[in-house]
């Protein structure tokens, strides 16, 4: 059974929670003792109807102000699909939030209240899921009860969509008339919404062809722990072990190890079997974690990479980079961070700032002194070794990287590769 991430995304009050918790109440995704602390905590309303938003408002200054703050994970399955669901706090200052939610999305649920239609908001999220390469949005129209379900007034938001996914180069919306609060067209079809002749959410997410990033064409491997026993048994032991992130290894495959451009062969490949037992295979593919032998004995350390020698990524020591600042600390020229790009850490130093990018309208701002809390920017980057990526653009998972204060050891920067 394969899984979808998809995130939650809009203004305050679009009912991004509610709608999670929906998602979760009907699909029958709720524990009982969840159910009865809801019950206990929605007594309060005066229609008492059960207050959903609970599942995911988990912090009490969420509770307490109404609004997603940090960015809430939730997990449920239908015999369908597997779901991870990330409900992004939809307000300004918590833009660094969305973007965190929404770097492994396969899917972007965006909300728009059909009172208010297409605002700021709307386009700040529809930016950072252009931005993000996020390969499927969802336009949920919600609150539809409140314009009656009117269908006029659907087609006219999706009209003025519409236009902002193509200047965005968003290309695959899908467009859906919900009501949040009532259930209406996200588990089960709503007679309300009769002339709709779509799917329900529930039913498109079950259904969507998600790309598979860990594609053919990249094959990527990079060591996180070399295995070497030493001991009687095995003493000629030498494992390379970590995760495929994207492709497929076959035992025979000639290899190139980077940075440092040595090639050899992959001897053989092995999986993890029942009771922890090594098993060896011909093939593995992404995501399996494997241990992986090569034909020379050669010096590989945690952080490199090993790939197929006619399709290699970019080895680089200065790098140009998307970035979305996430410090209240001003990130200057010349700030020195470290760069972890998987499970390679190196040192790096800000050589420019090419642009800040307005999240409202695109525009470019040059000649930037430093960059604010929220703030997203093209910046240029120069590290003390090599690192091998790929283009974001071309390969999510081998082009995202953060930027750690080393004095805080706290991440202060999510990067997108250029």
């Amino acid at each position: 059974m394969d899984i979808l991430r998809f995130i939650t995304a809009g203004s305050v009050d679009d009912g991004k929670s509610t709608l999670i918790g929906r998602l979760l109440y009907d699909s029958k995704s709720i524990l009982q003792d969840q159910l009865e602390a809801i019950e206990s905590q929605s007594r309060s309303k005066s229609d008492g109807e059960l207050d959903l938003a609970l599942l995911t408002d988990g912090l009490r200054a969420e509770r307490e102000q109404g609004i997603t703050i940090d960015v809430a994970y939730k997990y449920f399955s239908t015999p369908r699909r597997k779901f991870i669901i990330a409900d992004a706090p939809g307000h300004i200052q918590y833009t660094r939030n969305m973007v965190t939610g929404a770097s492994n999305a396969d899917l972007a649920i965006i909300l728009v209240d059909a009172r208010n239609g297409i605002i700021e908001q709307t386009r700040r999220h529809s930016i950072i899921a252009s931005l993000l390469a996020i390969p499927h949005v969802v336009l949920a129209v919600n609150k539809m009860d409140l314009v009656n379900f009117s269908e006029e007034r659907f087609q006219e938001i999706i009209a003025e969509y519409r236009t902002i996914a193509e200047s965005l180069g968003i290309h695959d919306v899908h467009y859906i008339p919900i009501s949040a609060l009532g259930g209406d067209n996200i588990v089960e079809r709503s007679q309300h919404l009769a002339w709709y002749k779509g799917v329900t959410l529930l039913e498109f997410l079950e259904t969507i062809a998600v790309s598979n990033d860990g594609n053919q064409t990249h094959p990527r491997f990079q060591v996180q722990y070399v295995i070497r026993p030493q001991t009687e048994d095995l003493h000629d032991y030498r494992g390379y072990a970590g995760k495929i992130t994207s492709g497929s290894y076959r035992k025979g495959d000639v290899v190139t190890l980077l940075p440092s451009g040595i090639q050899s062969r992959i001897k053989a490949l092995e999986i993890a079997g029942l009771g922890a037992v090594r098993m060896e295979v011909e093939e593995a593919q992404a995501p399996q974690n494997i241990i992986m032998h090569l034909e020379d004995d050669v010096d590989v350390g945690r952080g490199d990479a090993i790939v197929v020698t006619n399709n290699a990524p970019i080895v680089q020591q200065e790098l140009e980079t998307l970035l979305c600042w996430m410090d209240a600390k001003p990130l200057r020229v010349g700030s020195k961070y470290l760069l972890q790009h998987q499970s390679r850490t190196v040192r790096a130093v800000v050589r420019s700032i090419e642009y800040r990018l307005d999240v409202n309208t695109f525009d470019r701002t040059e000649d930037i002194a430093a960059l604010g809390l929220n703030d997203i920017a093209k910046i240029t980057l120069k590290t003390a070794s090599p690192l091998v990526f790929d283009r974001y653009a071309d390969l999510r998972t081998g082009g995202g990287a953060i930027l750690i204060d080393e004095t805080s050891n706290s991440t202060v920067g999510a990067c997108m590769l250029q």
